[in-house]
Order: structure tokens, then C-alpha cells, then sequence
């Protein structure tokens, strides 16, 4: 069997979500804009799916835009928000460790004439909160930064920023990318202070190609596709209902055992730290205080090797965020990981359903590549 380590990339959809889907295809294939009965039933089906995303995050059913994924998602917070609002502020904060789907946005939104102000790490590696509020002034129209860093588990204080920004400057919009975040740590909207969230299907025991924005009420954003006006004519186009089922059974079905979970995972985190102690020249990059869902190492062999090597014994990790296909995305160095170190990073990353044996066996091949892999 394989020993399969990296949920941050994607996760294995759960069986209510599959379910879900084979029901939308097979019987509810309806389309949701249709007047008659069947289109009825799909859109009952995405109705459900809406009220039960928005309960998991303390929301209203109508704050609940559907997408294709969380990169949309953030396309359309980023650019809708400084389209709507950026007339005459121009100013974007974001953290220096943004997903490519924010990093990118935020860079063309330069290319139109905003100000794009990167919060880095301090010596330390550690954000300190200050250093956002102090990048916020009169002319900022957006503050983007995400909850849980998706290549170390670094948990960003977005509660903290967005509450001290909003009590300074109410109008400006707060934008967190909470994809690594979401139902791996309790959380609400109204406790981040956030007028926009980004989440994603396929992290979550979903389907790829679903996403969901959260839109605080009263917030506007400009639509970046028009045509039906699907979504509150935020996010035109049929709506996928197999997709968007399988979101709301899967958010249904995680959504009353978080904590528990969580739990479960530290203790696997504890485990898999404490079989990797011993073996040379391995170091640990993610924080102590950390998503336990992410672990970062570093050995002494490139990680592209590396991962070939565990490949070929059948066990599967990553060596950072996997959008950015082997490449290096600097994120390592923002939080000062440079050098060697930086090209022996692997990703690690469980769930509360990892086995302990599949970390034992992973412990032994990492060991067993750095003992016999040349150079």
C-alpha cells in the first residue's frame, strides 16, 4: 500500500464527498438555473451546500461565492477588491509568503498602478503584527495574508493584524487566504476580522475545481467574468453541482470533530518528530507552535532526489508547495532557510486518519536514502 504524505497538496476525497458527486451526475443533473423541477432539486442542492460552508464559518448562506478554486478565489478577492476600491488608494499590504495565486495578483495590481508593500519575517522568522499595522495608512485599499503558511504549518496573526487595522482604518479590506487553515483549525469570520476568505475543495476531502469566497456583507468587489450572473454576479457561469456537493459533504461531515482532530494530528507530529530525531544531518524548519498537519524538514540530499527515492519505495511527500513544480518559490528563504538546507527541504504532510506505521516507514527509507544515495 502506498504511504501517501502530502495532504497539503491534495487530499484523498472522503467517501461522503464521493457520494455526493456520483449522486449530482447520476440523478440531481440538473442545472441550477433552470425554471422547471430538476433545475429545482440542483439548486436546492447548492443551497445546502452554501448554508452548510457559511455555518462552518459563522457566516450568512448569501456571503458564499462558489468558485473553481481557491487560485480563483484569491483572484477575485485581490483584483475585485483594489477594482472596486483602489480608484484613489492605492496602497496593498501582504505578507512576503503568500500562495503564487496572491503573490502574482498583488504584483499585477502593481503593474496597474497600486503600491505593493511585503511584510517579511523578522531575523527571527517570526511576523510580527506591528509591522503590518504600521504598513496600513489612509491610502491602503487592501491588507492580503494567509492564515496558515502552506510550505512550513507557520500560522500568520491574522486575528491579531486585521483587528488592530480594522480599529485604525475600518475601510480597508481584509483579505486571508485560509486554504491550509480551514477545518484543520477552529475558526470564524468574524473572529479574523476578515471581510474576504479563500477556501479550497480539494484540501479538504473534496474534489478539485471548487473553491468558495466569503464576502463580508456590504463589501464590493468588481466580477472578473461576467456572463449569467451566477454567484451574485460575482462568479458567472453554470454552477458545478457535483462539485459544490461534494464541498458541503465534506464540510458536513469534518465540520464537528476540529478539535479532536487536532489533537489526533499533534500527537502524529510528536511521533513522526520524534522518529526522524536521530537521523543525520535531518532538520526541522516548521515552528513548534506550527499547523501539526505541516511538517518542513531538511536532509543533506536535493530534495528532487530525495523524493525519486521514496517514490521508488512507494511513499509520497513533497518538497514545498506543489504549484510550484520542483521549483523553488523563495518562501524558504523568507523564513531563513537558505543554502543546502534549502535544497534538501521536504514537506511532510498527515492527517488525523495517517497511520503511525506509515510514518515508521517513512523514518526508515529517509534514513535509509541518506545512508545509501550518492553525493
Amino acid at each position: 500500500m502506498p504511504v501517501y504524505l502530502d495532504n497539503a497538496s491534495t487530499t484523498k476525497p472522503c467517501a461522503e464527498a464521493v457520494e455526493a458527486v456520483k449522486h449530482a451526475l447520476t440523478e440531481n443533473y440538473g442545472n441550477p438555473s433552470s425554471l422547471h423541477r430538476v433545475g429545482l432539486y440542483a439548486q436546492l442542492a447548492v443551497d445546502r451546500a452554501r448554508k452548510i460552508t457559511a455555518r462552518s464559518i459563522g457566516a450568512g448562506a448569501d456571503s458564499i461565492i462558489f468558485t473553481s478554486g481557491a487560485t480563483e478565489s484569491n483572484n477575485l478577492a485581490v483584483r475585485g477588491a483594489c477594482r472596486a476600491y483602489g480608484r484613489k488608494k492605492k496602497r496593498i499590504v501582504c505578507s512576503s509568503v503568500e500562495h503564487p495565486s496572491v503573490k502574482k495578483t498583488v504584483l499585477d495590481m502593481e503593474k496597474e498602478g497600486f503600491e505593493v508593500i511585503f511584510i517579511k519575517p523578522s531575523h527571527g522568522g517570526r511576523f510580527e503584527p506591528k509591522d503590518f499595522v504600521q504598513a496600513c495608512n489612509s491610502e491602503t485599499v487592501l491588507i492580503t495574508m494567509m492564515y496558515v503558511n502552506n510550505e512550513t504549518g507557520y500560522i500568520l496573526p491574522v486575528e491579531e493584524v486585521f483587528g488592530e487595522v480594522k480599529k485604525k482604518f475600518p475601510e480597508i479590506i481584509t483579505h486571508s487566504d485560509c486554504v491550509q487553515a480551514y477545518m484543520k483549525l477552529p475558526f470564524t469570520a468574524r473572529k479574523l476580522n476578515a471581510d474576504l476568505i479563500s477556501l479550497s475543495g480539494h484540501k479538504i476531502e473534496a474534489v478539485k475545481g471548487c473553491g468558495v469566497l466569503f464576502v463580508r456583507d456590504g463589501v464590493r468587489l468588481i466580477p472578473q467574468m461576467t456572463g449569467g450572473n451566477q454567484e451574485r454576479g460575482l462568479r458567472s457561469g453554470t454552477e458545478s453541482v457535483p462539485l459544490i456537493s461534494a464541498f458541503g459533504a465534506s464540510v458536513k461531515k469534518m465540520s464537528d470533530d476540529i478539535d479532536e482532530r487536532l489533537e489526533k494530528v499533534n500527537n502524529l507530529k510528536s511521533y513522526l518528530l520524534e522518529k526522524i530525531s536521530d537521523i543525520e544531518g535531518v532538520q526541522i524548519n516548521s515552528p513548534d507552535d506550527g499547523l501539526p498537519y505541516i511538517i518542513s524538514i531538511s536532509q543533506p540530499k536535493r530534495s528532487e532526489i530525495m523524493l525519486h527515492y521514496l517514490e521508488s519505495k512507494d511513499i509520497y511527500v513533497s518538497s514545498g508547495s506543489a504549484c510550484s513544480r520542483g521549483k523553488q518559490s523563495g518562501v524558504a528563504e523568507q523564513f531563513g532557510i537558505t543554502g543546502r538546507r534549502a535544497d534538501g527541504i521536504l514537506r511532510v504532510s498527515i492527517t488525523a486518519d495517517t497511520k503511525e506505521s506509515e510514518i515508521d516507514l517513512f523514518a526508515e527509507v529517509l534514513r535509509e536514502g541518506i545512508e545509501n544515495i550518492r553525493g
